[in-house]
């Protein structure tokens, strides 16, 4: 789900500081939650190409007082009803072995410990999703640009081997992602490469909504794909 407002990294700090205070003040400091950042609020902390982010994913480890404190704040803040919300975890991304391969951020309030996932496990996240008309495969790119700028730039092996890792296999990966990274790592100039892909990224965004437009109610998750690359191909035939 998507909040109507956008979450940068000066602000998604204090919604999970407001939102540790509002569970601890519903439930005091003997009951802790831990949840695990993953997707465009990962990217946000762990990197400086994106800017924003609509989506707040996480694996959330708590009971269900934390998610009314999840409506609480939201309700407070004008944000959706799902401003951060776990429904990553009945997606194909996920796999329990996040937990293990995740890292610490912050705890606040000394009741909410949050966790991120980032290098080669969050690069492979985005893969396995690798939505055409989110901000998949550009974060990929992003994610190895800036690995490289810190001089701990990523191989093609790392990624097979946290595919294995996360997913038992790198086969597992579908083979539009699969041949979106072995081509990406004979690219040089992945600045270009990561404008080409969010150029592309957009566009196929907007063909979905104008698709959506005209032919409500059809589009599902099942054939977005299909329908994008048949859009596309009339289009390149006008």
């Amino acid at each position: 789900m998507s909040s109507e407002r956008p979450f940068s990294r000066e602000n998604l700090d204090s919604c999970l500081k407001e939102l540790a205070k509002e569970f601890r003040r519903m439930n005091g400091t003997k009951m802790s939650a831990e949840i695990i950042l993953i997707g465009g609020a990962s990217i946000l902390i762990n990197y400086g190409f994106r800017e924003m982010t609509y989506d707040i994913d996480a694996v959330i480890q708590a009971s269900s007082a934390l998610k009314e404190a999840i409506h609480k704040v939201g309700d407070r803040q004008g944000f959706s009803r799902g401003w951060l919300n776990a429904d990553f975890m009945y997606t194909t991304s996920y796999t329990p072995k996040l937990t293990e391969h995740s890292k610490y951020y912050k705890t606040f309030s000394n009741v909410l410990k949050v966790r991120t996932v980032s290098e080669e496990y969050l690069l492979v996240m985005k893969l396995m999703s690798g939505r055409k008309y989110k901000n998949d495969l550009s974060d990929v790119v992003g994610i190895l640009i800036e690995q490289k700028e810190r001089e701990k730039t990523l191989s093609l092996e790392d990624v097979k081997r946290a595919a294995t890792e996360l997913y038992g296999s790198y086969e597992a990966l579908p083979k539009d992602s699969k041949e979106f990274t072995e081509a990406v790592f004979q690219i040089s100039d992945l600045r270009s490469f990561y404008r080409q892909c969010r150029n592309s990224e957009i566009e196929n965004r907007t063909i979905l909504l104008d698709f959506d437009k005209v032919y409500p109610e059809v589009l599902n998750q099942d054939n977005l794909d299909e329908i994008l690359s048949t859009v596309r191909e009339k289009k390149s035939l006008i």
